[in-house]
């Protein structure tokens, strides 16, 4: 499907250009924008020779990563509007984990049109809508992943419909491939939607998430909220169910964050996060909780992350130099330059 959509782009830019050199010219704006991270995660007791890691993206230990390079071009051009998002490196490896060669390196690629006022259409491969966290290592306040986002879907292939309700409310609703496809031969579809709104003063806001297919479904709610300027809170809740051979099974999370800004350089973040396989066990990892502690150091362009994390769980799930073990920790610091 996303060949489908590139080949179509390309055919819109090519009209595109040739109506501008025949009528009068419509104002075009292109806006180019990106960031470099980077990491260090080290075990504070000996994993044995393992990470002991079950979330996205820092799947390592004692050692330097690059996490993404990444560059992102938004182009508006009258009623349409075209982005293309690129990255480089294991996040968005793990990211595209579905995908070859240079369709891995795609983050985003879509193009839109305003219909009206309060309707806009967009086609393409964009992140999804569902949880709190993004997958650019710039959107988040923690560096390391909750385990919601990490087996939840992480984008999306298709057409989707932004509906403005009026005052602070909105509509998505679109049809998509299977989750985390760039392009496959599936003629089943899903179905995809959220409704969001918020107070007047849009220090409160709630975003109610939905996708269905042939074999999986998930319920997603996020609420956040602005107590003052310097702290602000936020919840994350879901429920994936999931068709298989064993019969129905599914998974839910909760994770909460607590954000306090003590000035506009340096902050902290705590993520409290908890995991539950509730029947059938369709990951494999029983019920875990992880509590993170992220500062954020800014210097102009560049935003250092250290971070502790502590993960819990039910079973001995954790590799240790002395056996299994139902708990492990880790330290990292990260580094993000953005331009």
């Amino acid at each position: 499907m996303l060949k489908k959509i590139l080949l179509s782009c390309a055919s819109f830019c090519a009209v595109l250009n040739s109506y501008a050199q025949t009528s009068n010219p419509t104002k075009s704006t292109t806006t180019i924008s990106g960031y470099i991270d980077g990491y260090y995660r080290a075990l504070t007791k000996d994993g044995n020779g393992t990470h002991n890691n079950f979330t996205s993206f820092t799947n390592s230990s004692n050692s330097f990563n690059l996490g993404m390079a990444s560059i992102k071009i938004d182009q508006t051009y009258g009623k349409f509007s075209s982005t293309i998002d690129l990255g480089v490196g294991k996040r968005v490896e793990e990211f595209s984990y579905n995908d070859k060669d240079l369709l891995t390196n795609i983050k985003q690629i879509t193009l839109s049109y305003a219909a009206s006022k309060r309707i806009k259409l967009t086609a393409g491969k964009f992140l999804t809508h569902i949880g709190y966290e993004l997958l650019d290592a710039t959107a988040n306040r923690n560096y390391s992943m909750s385990y919601g986002f990490s087996y939840g879907p992480f984008f999306h292939t298709g057409i989707k419909a932004d509906i403005s309700l009026g005052g602070k409310s909105a509509l998505m609703i679109g049809v998509v491939d299977p989750t985390d496809y760039s392009t496959i031969n599936s003629s089943p579809k899903y179905i995809i939607a959220q409704f969001s709104t918020a107070s007047k003063n849009e220090k409160l806001k709630a975003f109610f998430n939905f996708l269905h297919g042939d074999i999986t479904s998930q319920y997603n709610i996020v609420l956040t909220a602005s107590i003052s300027k310097k702290l602000s809170l936020a919840f994350d809740g879901s429920l994936n169910s999931q068709k298989n051979a064993a019969g129905n099974s599914n998974w839910h999370s909760e994770a909460f964050y607590l954000n306090y800004d003590f000035s506009d350089k340096i902050g902290l973040t705590i993520r409290e996060d908890f995991f539950s396989d509730r029947k059938n066990n369709p990951i494999g990892i029983g019920n875990l909780n992880a509590t993170t502690i992220s500062g954020k150091i800014k210097f102009n362009k560049l935003t250092l992350i250290p971070e502790l994390r502590l993960d819990n769980s039910n079973t001995a799930l954790f590799n240790s130099k002395t056996g299994m073990a139902t708990s492990a920790s880790s330290m990292l610091i990260a580094a993000v330059y953005t331009f």
